[in-house]
């Protein structure tokens, strides 16, 4: 690959982590790309296009030399409430509350493109880049949610406004693909991460913390890391086809801007996850599609720890190897697609996902800071041809709003609930050649 078609690929990776959030499951993107997108990312076992190197790297041989590009609109709404049934007789840190009321967070529109490029290097494999985000987390609530908790005896845990957290992710793959037999490929791929993230109105967790000057209020840190992704495509039958793929853990560098907030002292990997599917060719133009996907949040303790611990003067409960995450579990996720090719000019998609809560709801207190609480995606889309070599694509995704309610130890019989609900519009170009 020439060098000078890194550049725009660089740029989009540093676009991309200035996105700020994207569509969820957890906060793991649904898909990648518009295709993949406009059927609930349901496309381990198709092929469709170059962005499929982040679902399979075993299907890029099969894609042939392609480009694509493609930019979404993200409208994510996300709060909580807080009931007015506090009690006066608090836990042992004294009677803390969230002060009653529905809080919204702002910022709620995110431009996040991607870009991906694969080259036939023979009959028989292939090389490709893809670029573009894997998720986030935004919460930004215009006051100090945390405020009751602050000890009026120490300023420095007088909580600020506004309260939120920032987590961006930008991800680069460099793919590898070969045909073993005509009907089976596979695929590796190298797999880059950038991460941002900062936290705001957190002071009264401070006393909390191993590193009290690390917990709030430092800006944006970045981390770095790496990680492999493998993955099979096998045709079957004419009809059948079935895929896989794994991604190991990618092992970051530290926050050390906020190593007496997150676990491990700063420690935020990015979790494992598998792909495992089918397409299924209904008809010679009707093609239904299934996948299930599994990521291992339980094995990242800045998300797996309980965030339900109690918090009592002398106590560190932030920063340590055991301490407070957001009590995320892993998630199972099964998705459906199918995609009719209605006639020469256009293709038709439709999508289902549904998931399990990324958290019980005795974990709700810190994960007002991220409430990812969806569980559904409906999707649609279509593509029709410009040119014999140029394509436009569009997707829309859906995911009604859910709720979680809960209660925690730190704010005795106060109950409350999280909310979320997500919009996002797709658009993108692709390129035969």
């Amino acid at each position: 690959m020439k060098i000078t078609k890194i550049y725009p690929l660089v740029f989009a990776m540093t676009f991309a982590l200035q996105s700020g959030a994207y569509a969820t499951n957890g906060y793991w993107a649904p898909g990648y790309g518009v295709k993949s997108k406009s059927i609930a990312g349901s496309c381990v076992a198709m092929e469709l296009g170059a962005m499929c190197a982040a679902s399979n790297p075993g299907s890029l041989v099969v894609v042939g030399n392609s480009f694509e590009f493609g930019m979404s609109l993200f409208v994510p709404l996300r709060g909580f409430t807080a009931n007015d049934d506090a009690s006066l007789i608090g836990p042992p840190m004294g009677p803390t509350s969230i002060s009653p009321g529905e809080y919204e967070s702002s910022n709620d529109f995110f431009l996040i493109p991607h870009l991906a490029y694969n080259q036939m290097l023979d009959d028989k494999s292939s090389l490709g880049i893809a670029i573009g985000g894997n998720g986030g987390m935004n919460t930004e609530y215009d006051s100090a949610v945390f405020r009751n908790f602050s000890n009026p005896m120490a300023p420095s845990t007088q909580a600020s406004s506004p309260t939120g957290i920032d987590l961006m992710q930008a991800i680069m793959g460099i793919t590898y693909s070969r045909k073993i037999t005509e009907q089976h490929s596979f695929g590796i791929t190298p797999v880059f991460a950038i991460q941002s993230f900062e936290a705001q109105g957190l002071q009264p967790f401070k006393p909390f913390s191993l590193h009290p000057d690390s917990v709030t209020n430092n800006g944006h840190d970045i981390s770095y890391g790496a990680g492999i992704r493998i993955g099979w495509l096998g045709k079957i039958t004419d009809r059948l086809t079935l895929g896989a793929s794994y991604q190991s853990k990618m092992w970051m560098s530290k926050f050390d801007d906020y190593k007496g907030l997150f676990a491990e002292e700063g420690n935020f990997d990015i979790p494992a996850n598998y792909d495992l599917g089918f397409a299924f060719k209904a008809t010679p133009k009707l093609t239904l599609a299934f996948n299930y996907q599994r990521i291992e949040y339980s094995t990242v303790n800045a998300m797996a720890n309980a965030s339900d611990l109690v918090f009592m003067p002398g106590q560190t409960l932030l920063g340590t190897n055991d301490g407070l995450g957001f009590g995320w579990d892993d998630m199972d996720i099964f998705k459906f697609g199918l995609q009719w090719q209605y006639s020469s000019n256009f293709t038709f998609r439709m999508g289902y996902s549904r998931s399990d809560n990324p958290f019980p709801n005795s974990q709700a207190l810190f994960n007002v800071l991220a409430p990812a609480v969806v569980r559904t995606h409906y999707t649609f889309g279509f593509s029709t041809p410009l040119s014999e070599r140029f394509e436009f694509n569009m997707a829309f995704l859906y995911a009604p709003n859910e709720k979680v309610h809960g209660t925690n130890m730190n704010t005795g019989p106060q109950t409350g609930f999280l909310e979320m609900a997500q919009y996002e519009l797709i658009m993108g170009l692709g390129m035969k050649f």
